[in-house]
């Protein structure tokens, strides 16, 4: 297995127990090498479009999850995990593999939003999911979108 995909294993798995990221240090821990070596990998990573990183290099999405609070939350065991938008909070139960209730907001009226979502998708909803940009240029400004 390529230092790479252990390093993707590790943040995932940092992710998925603690419903957070992961810093370089407790990557490297967990694979056995040192930050420098994950920090590189992390830079593959991103190019690869698995992580996104911010500016000091922390991981700030590893999609579903984000590294940072947002007001899109997926609850799952009792955790609660922040997702980088509406639809990757829906991702997050999957991932998981697990039930969760997905928390978030209505842009256009600013009603708190609760969804559960059960392993084979989310409750029946007359909600409507918009994306204002198509998901194939969500790369080109991924924080924006």
């Amino acid at each position: 297995m390529t230092l790479d995909v252990q390093v993707r294993q590790a943040v995932y798995g940092h992710f998925a127990a603690k419903a957070a990221r992961p810093s370089a240090a407790e990557v490297a821990s967990e694979v056995g090498v040192s930050a420098e070596d994950v920090v590189e990998a992390f830079a593959r990573l991103r190019v690869q479009r698995v992580l996104f990183l911010d500016e000091d290099g922390s991981i700030r999405m590893a999609p579903p999850f984000s590294g940072v609070p947002t007001q899109h939350v997926a609850e799952v065991d009792g955790l609660r995990y922040f997702a980088n938008c509406a639809w990757d909070s829906l991702g997050i139960p999957a991932a998981l593999r697990a039930p969760g209730t997905v928390h978030s907001r209505c842009e256009q009226s600013g009603e708190p939003l609760r969804l559960p979502v059960g392993t084979r998708g989310p409750a029946p909803t007359d909600w409507v999911f918009h994306c204002q940009v198509p998901a194939g240029r969500w790369w080109d400004d991924l924080v924006f979108t």
